[in-house]
């Protein structure tokens, strides 16, 4: 919106830099921060007035019980400021942001419906697993058909285009080099996946991501840090990507676009720091499944987008290990329990934080040592630009 304002300022003096995008990522970083602590006051107010407290497991770490009660789907803080973060700076004809929006949005909205049959219905399964699953998948489907012509072509029209020929031609398409899966620290772009490989690529990482960052969320801080700092580094993946001299120089695939994921990114963060000043230790709410599922699934789109599944799942190594935790736990657990006829478990709770927790590790360590840990993955992951 604001770059139409800039195009004319550009046009009077060809020294402004407002347009350039690195400049416009910064603006929507601090407009989405600002939005962020000015609202979040208010927010937190509403949730109060309308009782939409969280309820805390009873099964769980005795010092979450006085938890209980504290406002839950601040996501919707952290959705607003993306938005209209994103929008009053972004270019609007770019077609990466409408994607990438809907499926935060989309997966937000998922997550609104869970949080609010919980805590208004007071539904202790909120959505059932299965009816969450469809719509996750269906947005999912969409978006992996969707980014496979995208990525393809330049504009919306070029995109149809090239989706009713792939109907017409008997579902047959060759996708070119820079939608193979990029594996890390080589110096060739990688693997082909085809077009149909791609799709179920795009699909599970997509929604495996937003799940992941949905079973993440139980410490306060704990999921925020993760996201600000994987999306920002996707940030840096997608401003060398969409310029074809950086993208040469680093071997990434080139694909026109992907710098203005950039203003997402930054708005993103700066969301996400806002939510932080009132969901450090000890929270003043949470951001509940409206936040974690939108967040997950950004950053599954984004990695898509870019090329960089692999570095994804480096960078997000804490999300990853949460959600192995839970596997793990709930398959052992079961077998134990056929088997023997008592279920035995590997972590003493899962997901890994509450294994720590039960330790005797309080929240705060939990919380620092997993933020250390994906900073140290996050710089692995940017090493990579070097290594190639």
């Amino acid at each position: 919106m604001l770059l139409w304002l800039a195009n004319i300022i550009s046009g009077i003096n060809e020294q402004c830099i407002i347009g350039s995008v690195p400049v416009r990522g910064v603006m929507a970083t601090l407009t989405a921060l600002v939005i962020g602590l000015v609202a979040g006051p208010s927010v937190i107010r509403m949730l109060t007035r309308l009782k939409v407290g969280q309820a805390v497991r009873t099964d769980g770490p005795q010092t979450h019980l006085v938890k209980s009660g504290t406002p839950t789907m601040g996501g919707i803080l952290i959705m607003i400021a993306i938005a209209v973060g994103t929008l009053l700076w972004c270019d609007w004809s770019n077609r990466f942001i409408w994607v990438i929006l809907l499926v935060t949005l989309g997966y937000g909205a998922i997550g609104w419906v869970d949080d609010y049959r919980k805590v208004v219905y007071k539904d202790p399964n909120g959505m059932r697993s299965r009816e969450k699953y469809f719509w996750q998948s269906l947005i999912g489907i969409f978006s992996a058909i969707y980014l496979a012509f995208c990525l393809m072509g330049h504009s919306n029209a070029e995109v149809w285009s090239l989706f009713k020929t792939w109907i017409s031609t008997g579902f047959s398409s060759n996708l070119p080099e820079q939608m193979d899966i990029v594996l890390p620290c080589l110096t060739t772009f990688g693997y082909p996946l085809g077009i149909w490989g791609f799709m179920i690529l795009t699909y599970f990482v997509i929604v495996g991501t937003s799940n992941a960052v949905n079973l993440t969320d139980g410490l306060d801080g704990l999921t925020i840090v993760p996201t600000i700092l994987v999306g920002g580094a996707l940030g840096v993946f997608a401003y060398v990507s969409g310029n074809p001299d950086a993208s040469a120089i680093f071997v990434v695939p080139h694909i026109a676009g992907t710098d203005e994921l950039v203003i997402f990114c930054g708005a993103m963060a700066g969301a996400g720091l806002a939510f932080l000043w009132f969901n450090a230790h000890p929270a003043q709410m949470f951001m509940g499944d409206v936040g974690a599922l939108a967040l997950g699934g950004a950053l599954g789109t984004l990695a898509v987008i870019v090329r960089q599944e692999i570095l994804l799942a480096i960078m997000g190594g804490v999300f990853v290990a949460e959600t192995v935790s839970v596997m793990l736990q709930v398959s052992w657990f079961k077998y134990t329990k056929r088997k023997y006829g008592e279920g035995r478990r590997i972590f003493r709770m899962a997901p890994l934080h509450h294994h720590f927790e039960q330790k005797g590790w309080k929240e705060t360590k939990v919380v620092i040592r997993f933020w250390i840990i994906t900073i140290i993955l996050v710089l692995i992951g940017l090493a990579t630009l070097k290594m190639k």
